[in-house]
């Protein structure tokens, strides 16, 4: 009897069953989403967000995020969650950003806080676990940056990842994998990908242990075998003294004939090695959490400056499925990005249509006013 086959729709369910969504917003229910994000009041001069679908969009509930409303500004805005611990787990980072005002100089980032972040003072000193997302500035700076925290410092990716420059909606994906591997995806497309320890150039707390413990055998062994090469070199002709009392004098051991000399970098009183891991190393961040790895994660922040303002953030995600990262970032971007599109062509051509009539318009009465001369000079002439 041929097995029955399980239906789209269940693998579906299923799948959404095993995915941990720690943070899900798509500002879908009006003005409430006040009641989930913070603006920071550390500084009376930092910008304010609205929310907008912009002037042109796919669809125009559905598109409708946070937006830079003033120029020349830093923003800072976050929202909170259940702290989670991403140790031994995928973590995926997923939002929208769509730079409408074509963005000269500004970012386009997002930042993943700890649980203890005081969002009313959220500024750009407030440590933060991870920053990732577009930064524009001028013709020189067009990068998606990935920023993690590791051993209390701020470490880049030290590839260069070029971000979008163009005025649509992009969906913006970084992936961080328990096997110290890394995603960034623009638009579903993967852009860049590699080794965690490569890429930035660290090196993995496991790596560090191992070593480590690699060290202290090689001691071991090196102490050993320098203690037999010292018996090559023992009196095998003496014998204990009569007199020699275990209890008081310790135990016996023969004169050596000479001292020996090095071998294999081995001295009798002891070995000279550099170790690359100290041990208080060991003792203070062995016991920590790993590249990638953080404890307490909690909030999801936008911390930034803008010359120019009107860029809209929408659609974020923090889960630890990929597929359904993939998923999420088709049902939203995915629907309405070719909407939009269509929309900022229909506008483009209404703009140029409307240009056209304006400059005929110019051009009519040009020659109205023209006329108009040649009949008042025409009057004149006759009056004389």
């Amino acid at each position: 009897m041929a097995a029955a086959r399980v239906p789209l729709w269940a693998i579906c369910v299923l799948r959404v069953a095993l995915a941990t969504v720690y943070f899900q917003e798509e500002f879908l229910d009006g003005e409430r989403w006040r009641n989930r994000w913070v603006h920071s009041t550390n500084d009376s001069q930092f910008g304010h967000f609205r929310l907008s679908s912009g002037n042109f969009y796919g669809h125009k509930e559905k598109d409708k995020g946070l937006q830079t409303t003033q120029n020349s500004r830093f923003y800072a805005i976050s929202a909170r969650f259940k702290p989670f611990s991403n140790k031994g787990k995928t973590l995926i980072i997923q939002y929208t950003v769509k730079h409408e005002q074509k963005m000269d100089c500004g970012g386009g980032y997002i930042k993943l806080f700890p649980a203890d972040l005081d969002q009313k003072n959220l500024n750009g000193k407030s440590q933060y676990y991870i920053m990732f997302g577009p930064d524009i500035c001028g013709f020189d700076i067009k990068t998606v940056h990935v920023i993690l925290h590791f051993k209390n410092q701020y470490h880049a990716n030290k590839k260069s990842i070029r971000c979008k420059v163009d005025s649509f909606t992009h969906l913006y994906t970084l992936v961080l994998r328990p096997d110290l591997t890394y995603e960034v995806k623009i638009d579903g497309q993967s852009i860049e990908s590699g080794s965690i320890e490569y890429d930035w150039q660290l090196t993995s707390l496991k790596k560090m242990e191992k070593a480590s413990a690699e060290a202290e055998g090689w001691d071991q062994a090196a102490k050993d075998k320098s203690q037999d090469w010292e018996k090559h070199f023992l009196d095998a002709s003496a014998s204990k003294p009569s007199d020699w009392k275990g209890e008081l004098d310790g135990d016996w051991q023969a004169a050596m004939l000479q001292k020996p000399p090095y071998q294999d970098g081995l001295k009798p009183e002891g070995i000279d090695k550099d170790v690359w891991l100290h041990q208080k190393m060991k003792n203070s961040y062995l016991t920590e959490y790993d590249l990638s790895e953080f404890e307490n994660i909690g909030a999801v922040g936008l911390e930034l400056w803008q010359v120019r303002s009107g860029t809209i953030f929408d659609n974020f995600l923090i889960t630890d499925d990929e597929e359904y990262a993939e998923n999420f970032g088709k049902a939203t971007w995915g629907e309405t990005k070719g909407p939009e599109k269509e929309m900022d062509a229909i506008q483009a051509k209404e703009e140029v249509k409307k240009a056209q009539e304006e400059d005929e318009d110019d051009m009519l009465m040009g020659r109205f006013r023209g006329r108009e001369n040649s009949f008042k000079g025409f009057h004149r002439r006759n009056e004389f």
